[in-house]
């Protein structure tokens, strides 16, 4: 269970087959397996050992997935870093991990140069590109070319495979440990419930500094797919790349759908080779689903629920493109456990509790993390019993579909009530004028907290609050309707293409405007 296994089962049977196309570059695996293997001759002729971190500030492109299979080849670990961070987060995390390498891209450089953070175990600057290297790095492509190919080490499952940080929503940033065996056990169990071919064309438009985008990379290695690379996320560039290479699958949050949709011309029948469309990360509105399956019919979505701390896929669920499904309650699920996973829900005194009732979700299979990077703590607190507690709220029905309600911490208390924020954005996103919706809550000195919505709406369109709040009234609570409204041209995303709640909330906390 090593993560470069997939390029030695490439070689036998299919050496001359396409792995990575990035731009105008396209290599075959045996070409990727021969500069992988010089990398990582490379990485050790720099001194770099088994174990040791390396940091790779780069957009999407042939040349990180390179790097990152030339680290697991020469037993180092990989730390993805997200690139939409300022340098000084940047500088915190290589710092925390002890990278003693760090590598970039020409259109990473000046981020990478801001960074002032004290980073003591870093010896090394690593430039990826082509191009001349600026004063005081080194260019692998250089020391790479001079290098002899090294044998593969076929690291142990147990052995830690990448150090990936999550986004710092509570506190400073967390390193996640994942180990080999942990992304093959995910991505196995994930294949299991909807298989993938060695003929599969995947594009890669989540950035690989994200768990979602770095497990899909390694699973078009393990099956031999071809993986095409985007540096980030235009809709025009995803619609020609699609047509372009014959792209297969597509992975995307819903902002990005709705964003595809959307692109001026924009027309699914220009795309007949493209298969399924993987969405996670958040919920998505009914009214975009039922958009997606009407100009998609003949595209399979399906819907996966995952963490940083899982490697991948927990659960998936594909969705029926038919009247009845819909009107169901099921397509609402995030789907069933897969091979590899367990699903619990508890109450809060850590009791398993009745199909149905709604509680505290918890994990545990060969996919979930070592543990937090250097933080006993956090890494003790984060489990009860060896479960490990997503801090997600959710139920489970009589058939093992698993319905994620809200995250704990987005959880809205008003007057001592429970509110959902996701519960309340589907009802206020089924109204016509509406493209998106955020709901957060925010301090209110009677109720301790009030229902806020940030609100989008579709072009040339618009509601009134009133209209808006009457709509809510017709299938909400009363105390579950937003009691303030905000009118935005767009929200907020994080690196991974969710909302960012974190910052609507500072954004709002003077907010006490009453309906």
């Amino acid at each position: 269970m090593y993560l470069t296994s997939g390029l030695h089962r490439s070689l036998q049977r299919h050496p001359e087959k396409i792995a990575t196309v990035s731009g105008d570059r396209r290599q075959s695996y045996a070409e990727l397996i021969e500069r992988v293997s010089r990398r990582a001759s490379a990485l050790h002729k720099l001194g770099l050992k088994a174990g040791d971190r390396l940091a790779i500030v780069s957009q999407n492109s042939d040349r990180m997935i390179e790097l990152l299979l030339a680290c697991w080849w020469s037993g180092l670990v990989a730390q993805p870093v997200n690139t939409r961070w300022a340098p000084s987060e940047m500088g915190y995390a290589i710092a925390d991990s002890g990278a003693r390498a760090v590598a970039t891209c020409s259109n990473m450089l000046t981020i990478v140069q801001a960074i002032d953070s004290d980073m003591p175990a870093l010896d090394w600057y690593l430039y990826l590109d082509d191009d001349q290297e600026p004063e005081g790095y080194i260019n692998l492509e250089k020391v790479s070319h001079s290098s002899h190919p090294m044998d593969d080490m076929r690291c142990a499952a147990d052995a830690l495979a990448a150090i990936v940080y999550t986004g710092g929503t509570t506190g400073s940033p967390k390193g996640v440990m994942l180990s080999h065996g942990n992304f093959w056990s995910s991505l196995v169990g994930r294949m299991v419930e909807v298989p993938s071919a060695s003929n599969s064309v995947t594009l890669l438009t989540s950035p690989m500094f994200h768990v979602a985008g770095l497990s899909r990379m390694i699973l078009q290695i393990l099956v031999g797919g071809t993986s095409v690379t985007l540096p980030g996320f235009q809709p025009q560039s995803v619609i020609e790349l699609i047509k372009q290479e014959g792209v297969h699958d597509l992975m995307l949050v819903p902002s990005m759908l709705q964003m595809l949709m959307n692109t001026e011309n924009f027309d699914p029948e220009y795309l007949p080779s493209l298969k399924r469309v993987f969405w996670g990360a958040a919920p998505i509105a009914l009214p975009l689903l039922q958009e997606a399956l009407a100009r998609f019919p003949a595209v399979e979505f399906v819907h996966s629920y995952a963490m940083t701390e899982t490697a991948a896929s927990v659960s998936v669920l594909s969705i029926e493109n038919h009247p009845s499904f819909i009107q169901s309650n099921r397509f609402r699920s995030v789907g069933r456990g897969t091979l590899s996973s367990e699903i619990r829900i508890i109450n809060e005194n850590g009791e398993p509790v009745a199909c149905g009732t709604n509680g505290e979700i918890l994990l545990r299979g060969p996919g979930i993390m070592k543990g937090y990077w250097r933080r006993p703590v956090d890494t003790e607190k984060a489990y009860l019993d060896g479960w490990l507690r997503t801090g997600d709220v959710g139920y489970l029905d009589e058939e093992g579909y698993l319905f994620v309600t809200d995250r704990l911490k987005d959880m809205i208390i008003s007057g001592g009530e429970n509110i959902y924020p996701a519960e309340v954005e589907s009802v206020i996103c089924s109204h016509p004028s509406i493209s998106q919706c955020a709901v957060i809550g925010i301090p209110h000195k009677k109720w301790g907290e009030s229902v806020h919505a940030v609100i989008v709406f579709k072009a040339g369109m618009t509601a009134s609050e009133e209209i808006l709040l009457d709509h809510c009234r017709h299938v909400l609570s009363r105390f579950k309707c937003p009691r303030s409204f905000e009118f935005k041209d767009s929200l907020p995303l994080t690196a991974a293409g969710k909302v960012d709640k974190k910052l609507l909330r500072v954004r709002n906390q003077s907010v006490q405007k009453s309906i």
